[in-house]
């Protein structure tokens, strides 16, 4: 079942959000807006539970002007939800989804309890992988977070199973070729030099999949932790291990600059 669909007490209809759009399938508008995942918009289109301006639709593709149309689930308007944005700390062992088809736990387990709209991850993080990751319904803030024309620089830990030395270091910051990609950094420094590990500060101002993992990799290093400590100016701070809180107004406003 998708999510309930709330009004706040200055409810607004998609008309008065989604001003001048060019028009997207009726599923994604309906992630748009808040009320659900894509992959459930779908469904529901599918099973002849939304109605667009009075009349069953049945295509999830169906061009929709979320401006102007008028659509119902169940009977019910679908009103624009107000805007929600999270920070969790996620642990490790999690995956980045809402439904993962192998049966994994995943991140929505840390929003059980809370009373949210439909949120989805800003971006994801490895299963492996730790640290701040957001999770909104504002598409419009999320698509120019991930933008790579934004360059917003994303900052991770990294414990590696070699020592700390010059050469690794310069090799990481000149970049590898791998699988026909270029997985390059924006800086690194080391953190934390030991004998047998070490920790190194990475940062990205655009990310490819399992990007920190394969460049290591690709110069004989393996990842031992990798941990998300920053997006732009916005620190993870000490929020604990599988903890979420809203983002305050100046930290949305902080990111609205930087995207």
């Amino acid at each position: 079942m998708p999510p309930r669909n709330r009004t706040s007490s200055r409810p607004q209809p998609a008309r008065a959000r989604q001003a001048g759009d060019g028009g997207h399938g009726l599923a994604r508008v309906l992630s748009k807006l808040g009320y659900c995942s894509r992959s459930q918009g779908e469904a529901l289109v599918r099973e002849g539970r939304v109605r667009l301006d009075g009349r069953v639709v049945r295509d999830p593709e169906h061009r929709t002007h979320a401006a102007t149309a008028r659509i119902e689930v169940d009977g019910r308007p679908v009103r624009a939800e107000a805007p929600v944005l999270l920070m969790l700390n996620k642990p490790r062992g999690l995956v980045t989804t809402r439904d993962d088809p192998e049966g994994r736990e995943t991140i929505y387990q840390c929003l059980d309890g809370l009373d949210l709209p439909h949120v989805s991850p800003v971006g994801r993080l490895d299963k492996a992988s730790e640290g701040l990751l957001l999770l909104t319904n504002d598409t419009g803030l999320a698509q120019r977070l991930l933008d790579p024309a934004s360059h917003v620089p994303k900052t991770y830990h990294v414990q590696i199973d070699r020592a700390a030395d010059d050469a690794l270091l310069a090799a990481i910051r000149a970049g590898v070729e791998d699988r026909g990609e270029r997985l390059g950094v924006r800086s690194a420094r080391w953190l934390r030099e030991g004998t047998r590990s070490a920790w190194a500060e990475i940062v990205l101002d655009e990310g490819r999949n399992r990007h920190i993992r394969r460049l290591l990799a690709a110069l004989g290093a393996q990842t031992l932790r990798l941990v998300r400590v920053s997006i732009g100016d916005l620190p993870l701070g000490d929020l604990p291990k599988g903890a979420v809180r809203p983002l305050t107004e100046a930290e949305r406003a902080l990111l609205e600059r930087q995207a």
